[in-house]
């Protein structure tokens, strides 16, 4: 088998580790468990995401056991790391909800049965604690001289806020909860993203202090885009790995707008098409790499939601900006769609199926994003720019505005001239209104006809 370490660092996973010879011999000794703690600061988690939770299902596909650790009881204190100012402190019922949509995404991720994966909350230890024994027992292997030069505290220090005590305790907390899943599970691995680093340490110093065990420690780089934009953020807000939030479509989209330079990069990172197909792909230009990046989007947006909600997505693409072929041999191990379109298998299928291709067209189409709209509500006519901002397609009415007068508002294909421009029933198109921003955003207006 492949050695793990050396899979994670080709893909682009690692920048630092600890203990590198006998972290190697550990994955290879038998079945490893590793953990990586997520905040649940909110019902979803998004793109910045991927890379920890992408860690783990490598783990896992190696015959190891990851631990996805919800923080359920730092998730009331806050983690300074990363932040110049005090986090919002949540409270327990906010955890709770946020924890169980972070669960159902993960098991897209992760297969959770048999004890293959573990999902375990901190908050079930934690929250247990008292003050102190704790003081005693863990807080007296903590050197503060040593604490406030980690890099996530010296931020905190030097911000205006500075360093709220609440916050101060967070390392300890982390390096327990490395030491409770030793003691529990047999967990000898912590892996986080570089921010994590000083906490992750300090949970491998308390272990060896508390059991003599060796354990070990991973970080991953912060991932950014070639332009330097901090991944899983776009002009409209986060990209969230939750369908109610972030929908397939527009997930979809996101990959399939990735910037030339980070196609092979990403495809490392966020799929697990074999490495030495995704190598070959820095040799592509033009038609070749938008391909590439069909591969990308529908290969991310498949792990993520399923294969029915990638093909939905991709054949809805395909509708609204043309068909994209992807020959056999770019990333042949792809399970994107190759030849022909859905609307050319519509016409090959035989007359007994074929009102069940038509309810998958259906599907396809719906990917787009849309909202309905009650016929009467055009007959005196409603302002484009405020179905604009009220569908999403812009952030505000001034914007919409100025989307309008700039020349990049379209009502079915074309361009609306006036920013006081009305849309009426004039507008519907076979009971719809396609909406259009910039090159690459549609919404549709889906028209409910009036009772007679």
């Amino acid at each position: 088998m492949e050695n793990l370490l050396e899979v994670l660092r080709e893909r682009g996973f690692i920048e630092q580790t600890t203990h590198e010879e006998e972290l190697k011999s550990y994955l290879e000794s038998g079945k490893a468990t590793c953990y990586i703690g997520f905040d649940p600061t909110a019902s979803s988690l998004h793109v910045g995401s991927l890379v920890p939770i992408m860690s783990l299902a490598h783990m896992q596909r190696h015959g190891h056991r990851p631990i996805a650790l919800v923080g359920g009881g730092t998730g009331l204190v806050g983690d300074p790391s990363g932040k110049t100012e005090m986090r919002k402190l949540l409270t327990a019922e906010m955890v709770d909800k946020n924890s169980i949509g972070i669960k159902k995404q993960l098991s897209r991720f992760l297969d959770f049965k048999e004890d293959k994966a573990l999902m375990v909350n901190n908050a079930d230890w934690l929250t247990k604690l008292e003050y102190i024994p704790f003081l005693r027992d863990i807080g007296r292997h903590f050197s503060v001289n040593r604490m406030i030069k980690a890099e996530s505290y010296k931020i905190r220090l030097e911000s205006e806020e500075g360093l709220n005590f609440i916050e101060f305790n967070y390392m300890l907390l982390q390096a327990y909860d490395f030491l409770e899943l030793f003691n529990h599970y047999d967990c000898r691995l912590q892996m986080g993203g570089s921010d994590q680093w000083g906490n992750i340490v300090a949970g491998i110093e308390l272990v060896r202090k508390v059991r003599q065990e060796t354990v070990f420690g991973i970080t991953f780089p912060l991932i950014t885009t070639s332009s330097g934009a901090k991944m899983g953020k776009t002009a409209e807000g986060a990209v969230w790995l939750d369908s109610d939030k972030t929908s397939p479509y527009d997930y979809y989209q996101y990959w399939i707008n990735t910037d030339d330079r980070d196609v092979a990069r990403f495809m490392a990172l966020f799929t697990f098409l074999p490495m030495e197909e995704i190598k070959k792909l820095g040799k592509l230009s033009g038609a070749d790499l938008n391909s590439a990046k069909v591969v990308l989007a529908f290969e991310a947006t498949r792990i993520a939601h399923g294969k029915q909600e990638a093909l939905n997505a991709y054949y809805a693409a395909e509708r609204m900006f043309g068909v994209r072929v992807v020959p056999e041999e770019i990333v042949p191990s792809s399970s994107a769609p190759r030849n022909g379109t859905q609307s050319d298998n519509i016409s090959k299928v035989s007359d007994g199926t074929l009102t069940d291709a038509k309810v998958e067209v259906q599907k396809e189409v719906d990917a787009i994003p849309h909202s309905h709209i009650e016929e009467d509500e055009l007959k005196d006519g409603i302002p484009a720019f405020k179905l604009y901002q009220q569908v999403g397609l812009a952030s505000s009415g001034s914007a919409a505005r100025r989307l309008i007068e700039q020349g990049g508002a379209y009502v079915n294909g074309q361009r609306i001239e006036s920013y006081d421009y009305l849309l009426t029933e004039n507008d519907i198109v076979d009971l719809e209104i396609l909406l259009r921003a910039g090159k690459k955003r549609y919404h549709k207006l889906k028209i409910i006809k009036n009772k007679s």
